[in-house]
């Protein structure tokens, strides 16, 4: 099983083993070499950054609907899921969207950690056959790997080998000087172990232990813009304490990893952090004014729609009454017609009809002269 971590631990250190060397190729310097890998990376998870951004802010436009169903169905947690499950179909919104991808920097600084840990094997993509042929060359040159903190033995092997390259030069395929002098600081030096020397060791020593605190301060006002840009927290209590508690958190996580971890990783936390905070600032202005946008044509469309359904409306009760009045006034033409025939027949009846006024019985009728009465 840990045979199968660490094969899998390697392919997933590939790629960012390749752009960080190629970076380094470029550069010459280990510390410029994170800086622009620190930056592609960024750009690379630009589009899922963007995503759970767009996710959140989406969340937070319609918070007041979600803290109204929350409220009428306090008491049927049920119905209350339903009525929440409908709400997020409704707006084409996942909730779990933006969690997962926030999630997404921590595998990159597993795998970024692996590399500068072990720079001959992840770093230089050497063979442990190679590593071994070189560990053994470096220790008949004077090199103690009981010196070097454990687990970190691939560090202090390769400052070994770049303090005594020309003993190495040639003789091992792939193998890299590599230059870990950044801004004149040691980039394999762990903060916490040159602390007690901040006031006596001079730049190399202050400016290694202030990466920590630089950090911890950065990642601090990351969580807290983070807050700031949510309102789902907002009136509810346990989502509030609970977002608190990681803004302290975070900070103090970065602050333990600057001090325990070498001073390589602090700088890609560092600048990871400062492209975070520029990426925020940039996406929060650009979703607030499209967001804007959206919701704006949407209540027209609502408008649009809710006038067109008052016209059709008024158009249906114009047809009806217009079908009333068309069968109202047949009826009343029937009526009047059926009334006419009616008085036709009457009229007829009354003047045809008595005996003696008709034409062929005039001639029949009595006459009391007729007989010279």
């Amino acid at each position: 099983m840990q045979n199968l971590f660490s094969i899998i631990g390697y392919y997933i250190c590939v790629p960012f083993a390749w752009i960080l060397r190629t970076f380094y190729e470029l550069t010459g310097s280990y510390g410029w070499a994170l800086v622009l890998f620190t930056l592609v990376v960024k750009l690379i998870t630009l589009p899922f950054q963007m995503k759970s951004k767009k996710s959140m802010m989406r969340m937070n436009l319609f918070q007041p609907k979600i803290k109204e169903i929350q409220t009428k169905y306090a008491n049927n947690p049920q119905r209350m899921n339903e009525e929440m499950q409908m709400l997020y179909a409704q707006e084409g919104v996942n909730p779990m969207s933006g969690c997962l991808w926030s999630f997404l920097p921590f595998p990159i600084l597993l795998a970024l950690y692996s590399i500068i840990r072990q720079p001959l094997s992840r770093f230089m993509m050497l063979s442990k056959d190679v590593v071994t042929e070189i560990t053994t060359l470096a220790t008949t040159l004077g090199y103690n790997a009981e010196l070097v903190r454990k687990g970190y033995e691939e560090i202090g092997l390769a400052k070994f080998i770049s303090d005594n390259f020309a003993d190495f030069s040639g003789k091992f395929d792939g193998l890299l000087n590599v230059n870990y002098n950044f801004l004149s600081l040691d980039l394999t030096v762990m903060p916490g172990d040159v602390w007690k020397d901040f006031f006596t060791g001079g730049w190399p020593i202050i400016g290694v232990v202030l990466i920590p605190f630089i950090s911890a301060a950065l990642s601090f006002l990351q969580s807290k813009a983070s807050m700031a840009g949510n309102v789902a927290t907002e009136g509810n209590d346990a989502t509030a304490r609970s977002s608190r508690m990681m803004m302290w958190m975070m900070p103090l996580m970065s602050l333990w990893i600057g001090f325990t971890l070498p001073a390589a990783l602090g700088v890609y936390w560092i600048v990871n952090s400062l492209l975070y905070a520029i990426q925020e600032k940039v996406l929060t202005k650009y979703y607030k004014s499209h967001m804007e946008d959206e919701l704006s044509e949407k209540e027209k469309q609502k408008r649009d729609d809710r006038l067109r359904r008052m016209e059709a409306a008024r158009e249906q009760q114009r047809k009806i009454a217009a079908e009333e009045a068309e069968k109202k006034t047949l009826k009343e033409k029937r009526a009047e017609k059926q009334a006419n025939k009616s008085n036709k027949k009457k009229n007829s009846t009354n003047e045809n009809g008595r005996v003696g006024d008709r034409p062929y019985a005039r001639g029949r009728s009595y006459d009391p002269e007729h007989y010279g009465e």
